[in-house]
C-alpha cells in the first residue's frame, strides 16, 4: 500500500465511526452562535416575503372594488419601486431581534440533547 491509500483508509475508518467516538466533549458556545447565525440568515430570506404577504392582506378595497396589489409579483414591483431595496427590509430588525436568540437557543438545544441522549453502541 502507498502512504495515500494508506492514509485514504484511515479516513475511511475515521469516518465510520459513531458520533459518540469522534466528539469527546459538547461545546455549546459555537453552536449558539451558528444557530444566532442562521437566525438571521433566515430572516433576511424570508422577511420580504412576509412583508408581502402582510401588505396582501392588509390591503384595504377601494370604493369601486379596486385593490392596490392584485398579486405577491405585483407587491413586490410596487414596493421596490416605492421604497426601494431596503424598503424590503423596513421593520426587520424586531424580528431579527427576536427569532436570533430563539433560533440560537433552540439549535444549540437540539445539538445538545442529541450528543447527551444518544445511545453509546461498541
Amino acid at each position: 500500500m502507498t502512504s495515500y491509500s494508506i492514509h485514504k483508509g484511515i479516513r475511511f475508518k475515521e469516518l465510520k465511526k459513531p458520533m459518540a467516538e469522534k466528539q469527546t466533549q459538547f461545546s455549546l458556545v459555537p453552536k449558539i452562535v451558528n444557530g444566532g447565525i442562521a437566525g438571521i440568515i433566515g430572516v433576511t430570506c424570508v422577511f420580504p416575503l412576509d412583508l408581502v404577504k402582510t401588505r396582501l392582506q392588509n390591503q384595504q378595497v377601494g370604493p369601486n372594488g379596486e385593490k392596490m396589489y392584485n398579486s405577491m409579483v405585483d407587491a413586490f414591483k410596487k414596493t421596490h419601486k416605492a421604497e426601494g431595496f431596503l424598503g424590503m427590509y423596513r421593520g426587520s430588525a424586531v424580528n431579527i431581534l427576536l427569532i436570533t436568540p430563539e433560533k440560537a437557543i433552540k439549535l444549540a438545544a437540539n445539538d445538545f440533547f442529541r450528543y447527551h441522549l444518544q445511545t453509546k453502541e461498541k
